[in-house]
């Protein structure tokens, strides 16, 4: 994107909305501020579908890490989950365009979902999980309107920020190499291992090899919506060797690339509202709080910085970070956990691949409209993303794994205060498969190395209470054990 694409606001714009429009505009540039931020409609629509382009791939991706069992054995239908990721994506996307008013689309975030498979449903129903989804959104709006999610943001030191996205990165890598059989659990030799007793073996891993591969050469090349374009292309690969091998079902481990039906269908909404508040006494108090602590984090660092980055690209912000709608744009972000839970898609966060539709000249909240539109008309076309085995789906989320590595860069590897407390955080997540367990570490280390070094000071009060957190977290069941509740 060139500088000499953008124009600057205009003082019509930055005078508020008290301030009179010129005459002679329409209700839909008014409303947008579309002439006042240098833009056209025109570009705002092709913002807006490059946009959907580029994050049509979790409409695949959510039910994919959704789609396993909770507590009590119960599995979410793949079609429910569909509807209700393209229903929660479409409608905060929507409310972020009408009331946000910037360029930014909203959907299910991997890393709450991620929590949500592997940390929230081995100990829940899966009603519960998303309840407790509804619990966290309210708490991050709480903290937008109070004022406290800034001051949180502002104590968590900047290389722990970093060292939990590419914690997630990691455990979001893993999820999907185990998904794609490429890497198995083996309780002999090594805890995990390549493929099925040491090597790769049938079709499904070798299209997800490919799959992952093509996506890999697309990005290297620039190519826009190479995630898209690699999942589209390995599903047809999967198609055709379908067809022709007659693999059946077993083989994809579940349904086969095959189009069920007609390629249009009527929307499930079987999940939308099975929600459930309390029944966790089995759990503990202490392990329910983590849990709405760990969907915090998961959902809250990542927001605020990409808000920023895709205004100050779009040149809505200013030096302090500044930009029209901030203050609703962070609400919404928070509310997208709760409409995430009644819907049945798990929490809904601000994309980073908004800044695609950035690039393409969008700077107003009518292609966040557009793209909220296209998910809105997915929810009728449930029939094709089921022809996407999850082999292929599989490819993505290891890309965006790795895409979320390149926070790496940021992280002084000089400093061993530093170090030390960001590999604990970035190895243990995979690890130990936890979230938690990796932030918490992290958070450990950080105070216990700085008061080592009499710098105890510096990490802050708040860190200082995370810690005393975190070590009850850990010690939680030798302190049970003393106490006589096991």
């Amino acid at each position: 994107m060139t500088q000499s694409s953008v124009q600057p606001r205009t003082s019509a714009e930055e005078a508020g909305p008290g301030s009179r429009p010129p005459a002679g505009r329409s209700w839909l540039d008014r409303y947008f501020h579309i002439s006042d931020r240098g833009t056209t409609v025109a570009r705002e629509v092709r913002g807006g579908i490059t946009t959907f382009m580029a994050m049509a791939y979790i409409l695949l991706l959510n039910p994919l890490l959704l789609g396993g069992e909770d507590v009590a054995g119960n599995t979410l239908s793949r079609t429910g989950l569909i509807t209700a990721t393209a229903l929660a994506a479409a409608f905060t996307t929507l409310l972020m365009g009408f009331v946000g008013k910037v360029p930014l689309a909203l959907a299910a975030g991997l890393s709450v979902s991620g929590v949500i498979s592997s940390q929230v449903a081995p100990n829940m129903t899966w009603p519960q999980a998303m309840g407790m989804c509804v619990i966290y959104g309210v708490v991050i709006m709480l903290l937008v309107v109070t004022g406290l999610r800034e001051l949180i943001m502002n104590a968590i030191p900047l290389a722990l920020k970093h060292a939990i996205t590419i914690g997630i990165g990691m455990f979001i890598a893993l999820i999907g190499l185990v998904k794609a059989g490429f890497v198995q659990m083996n309780n002999e030799s090594a805890p995990v291992i390549l493929g099925a007793g040491g090597e790769l073996a049938g079709w499904p891993v070798l299209i997800f090899c490919v799959t992952l591969l093509l996506i890999f050469v697309m990005q290297a090349r620039n190519i826009p919506g190479a995630i898209l374009i690699g999942i589209a292309i390995g599903t047809v690969i999967a198609v055709v060797v379908n067809a022709v091998g007659g693999l059946g079902a077993k083989a994809w481990g579940g349904a086969p690339p095959e189009l069920d039906g007609g390629a249009v269908s009527s929307p499930d909404f079987s999940l939308f509202g099975q929600v459930e508040f309390g029944g966790w006494g089995s759990i503990g108090a202490m392990t329910v709080g983590m849990i709405v602590f760990t969907l915090v984090l998961a959902g809250f660092f990542d927001a605020m910085a990409t808000i920023i980055g895709v205004g100050t690209e779009a040149e809505l912000a200013d030096s302090q970070g500044r930009m029209p709608g901030l203050s609703k744009a962070l609400f919404i972000d928070g509310a997208g956990g709760a409409v995430g839970g009644l819907s049945g898609a798990s929490g809904q966060t601000v994309f980073i691949e908004s800044a695609t539709g950035v690039g393409e000249g969008a700077r107003t909240g009518l292609s966040s409209v557009v793209t909220g539109l296209f998910f809105a008309a997915c929810l009728f076309f449930t029939p094709l993303t089921q022809i996407v085995p999850g082999q292929v789906a599989a490819a993505a989320l290891v890309v965006i794994g790795a895409m979320m590595m390149q926070n790496a860069k940021h992280v002084d590897w000089s400093d061993r205060s530093v170090a030390i407390p960001v590999f604990l955080t970035v190895a243990l997540m995979p690890f130990t498969y936890s979230i938690t367990a990796g932030v918490g570490a992290g958070v450990i280390a950080y105070t216990a190395i700085k008061a080592a070094q009499g710098r105890w000071r510096e990490p802050g009060a708040f860190m200082w209470v995370l810690t005393g957190v975190f070590l009850v977290y850990f010690a939680l069941n030798p302190i049970e054990h003393l106490l006589g509740v096991k």
